[in-house]
């Protein structure tokens, strides 16, 4: 019997019991159907995470002032002593590594172009920061470090404030006023998206840090060079850990913080506050991975089960075909091909569910996905490998039969 004519028995004999059959494969659909689901969830927040670290910059370290404390209880982050121009200066001058550096410097403020107006995001910058952050421009160009120390009134816009302001126009050498400031837009940056925390990243405007402190934001009453936050690009092969060692030393000495004092400021390597996401991610995924194992082999002992009992069934089917010439392997390959045929079929349906149940949670829960075709070839193959090993015993139990007392049987 070639493998062709045992497909057809297998299917006859499927379509004989098609609602056993169907039931016998719940447990295959249910595991396939969530390796699908897991996986296409999984890669999809990978996907995305990958994304959210590339839109924060590669090999980069962020420096931002501690919290204060008052009776015990803390202000929050960034209400300690600011950071100055002359603490990045010092960063710059003797942190080894250091390729880019920049201040950034938050506020908000309404912004206006003819008839047109939105409050948005405001960051005083210096002219390394959009090397920091590896953000490239859409059109124009880019603050030079004359501009920023002079101050001068220049706006790079975010993707989200063009569209609000200008439309499908061309922002480029236009005038906006910020705070009935104004400003000339001399750039317009590529779309960054969403961060990690959902913030709409392209809703912000860039000027210099000067400006921004002078004209915009206002000056410290402590320190009256603020520049907010540091971002410090360090080259690709340095080690961030060492770098932020080095950092907290000159900044240390700088802001002669006493041995054994608590810090007034904190640096943070955000990628590795990303991976640590993943990390997690990576650990639920692997417990959704040990559900659907379990899962695929409660169906093959399922269809181990019902694969016995249909060799107790046809035993005298069995013994009627070794009567007529039957070798024992085509036996054993006809109910080996019905137990892979009947995992395949459970293997497709657990695909279709898994595929249709991960469209669900992307739109019910705006939850991102990546079907990959990899892993339905997995979930397919491993569907097949449950069918052959719990359908092997059966099979091979079908095939040692002894024919006299096959045909005997009733």
């Amino acid at each position: 019997m070639s493998l062709i004519d045992s497909l057809f028995v297998a299917l006859s004999a499927l379509r004989t019991n098609l609602l056993r059959s169907v039931l016998t494969t719940l447990g295959i659909i249910i595991g396939v159907g969530s390796v699908i689901i897991m996986v296409a969830v999984g890669s999809g927040a990978t996907n995305q995470i990958d994304q959210q670290i590339a839109a924060l910059g590669s090999n980069m370290l962020v420096v931002y002032p501690g919290d204060s404390r008052v009776r015990g209880r803390s202000a929050g982050a960034g209400t300690r002593l600011p950071l100055s121009e002359r603490d990045l200066q010092a960063i710059r001058d003797k942190v080894p590594g250091v390729i880019a550096i920049s201040g950034y410097l938050q506020g908000s403020a309404p912004v206006v172009n003819g008839n047109m107006n939105w409050t948005t995001q405001i960051g005083g910058i210096h002219d390394q920061y959009f090397a920091v952050r590896d953000w490239p421009l859409a059109e124009g160009r880019e603050l030079t470090p004359q501009e920023v120390m002079s101050g001068a009134r220049l706006a790079i816009l975010g993707r989200t404030v063009a569209e609000k302001l200008f439309g499908a126009g061309d922002p480029v050498g236009a005038t906006i006023r910020i705070r009935n400031v104004p400003f000339q837009v001399i750039g317009v940056l590529s779309s960054k998206g969403q961060s990690s925390f959902g913030r709409d990243q392209d809703d912000i405007i860039f000027i210099p840090v000067t400006a921004a402190r002078g004209r915009i934001i206002g000056r410290s009453q402590v320190v009256n060079d603020q520049v907010g936050q540091i971002y410090v690009k360090f080259e690709p092969d340095a080690d961030l850990s060492v770098a932020q060692e080095d950092i907290e030393i000159v900044l240390r000495e700088r802001r002669r913080i006493r041995p054994g004092a608590e810090d007034d400021f904190n640096v943070r390597n955000l990628a590795e506050f990303m991976k640590t996401r993943t990390a997690a991610l990576s650990t639920m995924s692997w417990l959704l991975g040990a559900t659907s194992a379990i899962s695929l082999i409660v169906g093959g002992i399922g269809i181990m089960n019902i694969m016995l009992v249909s060799v107790t069934e046809r035993t005298r089917e069995i013994g009627l075909r070794m009567a007529v010439g039957g070798r024992r392997r085509d036996i054993l390959l006809q109910f080996l091909v019905e137990a892979v045929t009947l995992s395949l079929l459970g293997g497709i349906i657990g695909i279709a569910i898994g595929i249709g149940g991960a469209a669900i949670v992307a739109v019910s829960a705006e939850w991102p996905i990546l079907i990959n075709a990899q892993a339905v070839g997995i979930a397919l193959a491993a569907a097949a490998m449950t069918g052959i090993l719990f359908g092997f015993f059966p099979a091979r139990r079908a095939a040692l039969l002894n024919p006299i007392d096959a045909l005997r049987s009733e």
